[in-house]
């Protein structure tokens, strides 16, 4: 497989990131999750607008323009024989090398990282049976600056999907992380949303939760689509209550919650069992939009 490195498309063994690097001797660096559809990028210009955002916080300047990250992820798909497919992408910026010890000043000297897979066909199955949410002990941690980057420190999330692969969860299932004070979080790959009294809710970005761009484009959606929407606080009991509840992610879209299950293992049943109405007209919605962006 090849990889992209610095700009360049190498075999995946000549990618080397050196002992000093930053991103490796402490955490320093960001990455993006995204995917193609027919080949293209979907919303690349809002993932790297968030990668900037991040990378500036932490110092690390000397970011590709987006021009550049089209054309290298086109040569990447194609050296991979998976040109005009769908694929998952992965960019990564780590730091770079710098001193053993804290830095005193920004990282001029980044490494970038583009790593890409084909992407499955869709069971739609998924998408109108739903799948479990699993309720766990593993707590979000709070972010190490004022709103969650998505950095190369991932320990939380890497704690949390142990906990549910050994749950006993079933095939699929996503788990749900509350804050430190038993407030709904996000899963661990996931954002998460609940319909109750018609109102779409969400957690708010101040309980640690990342700032999805599949999450923004939901929010936008359902102002667009007429139905009322909210950021807040909000517990366990809410989402027992709800009347449906879903799922978001740049790779997966909108998947639908169908089963609750608490930490005992006790599980209850969303609404009917199947996707719910708002849930799938923000799906529609969604695809729509993967289907009008520019190629």
């Amino acid at each position: 497989m090849k990889v992209g490195y610095n700009g360049s498309v190498v075999e995946a063994d000549e990618a080397v990131i050196a002992v000093y690097d930053h991103g490796f001797l402490y955490g320093m660096g960001l990455f993006e999750t995204f995917r193609t559809y027919g080949g293209s990028p979907f919303q690349l210009g809002r993932h790297l607008q968030r990668l900037r955002e991040g990378s500036e916080l932490l110092g690390i300047v000397g970011q590709m323009a987006e021009d550049d990250i089209r054309a290298w992820l086109a040569e990447l798909t194609a050296a991979n024989g998976l040109e005009g497919s769908d694929v998952y992408v992965r960019l990564t910026v780590t730091a770079g090398v710098g001193e053993l010890g804290l830095p005193a000043g920004d990282y001029v000297r980044p490494n970038a990282l583009l790593l890409v897979k084909p992407l499955p066909a869709m069971d739609e199955r998924l998408y109108r049976e739903g799948k479990e949410l699993r309720l766990l002990r593993t707590r979000r941690n709070t972010p190490e600056t004022p709103v969650r980057l998505k950095s190369l420190h991932y320990m939380n999330n890497i704690m949390a999907k142990r906990e549910l692969l050994a749950s006993g969860a079933s095939a699929g299932a996503e788990g749900l992380m509350l804050t430190g004070d038993g407030k709904l979080a996000e899963g661990v790959v996931s954002n998460l949303f609940f319909v109750r009294d018609g109102i779409v809710r969400t957690p708010h970005t101040g309980t640690g939760i990342l700032p999805g761009i599949t999450r923004a484009l939901t929010l936008e959606l359902s102002a667009t689509l007429g139905v009322p929407c909210e950021e807040g606080l909000y517990g366990w009991g809410d989402l027992l209550d709800a009347d449906e509840i879903w799922l978001t992610n740049s790779i997966q879209e909108l998947v639908p919650v169908t089963r609750l299950t608490d930490t005992e293992g006790a599980a209850r049943t969303v609404g009917d069992g199947r996707i719910g109405p708002v849930t799938e007209s923000l799906l529609t919605a969604y695809r729509n939009l993967t289907i009008e962006a520019p190629r």
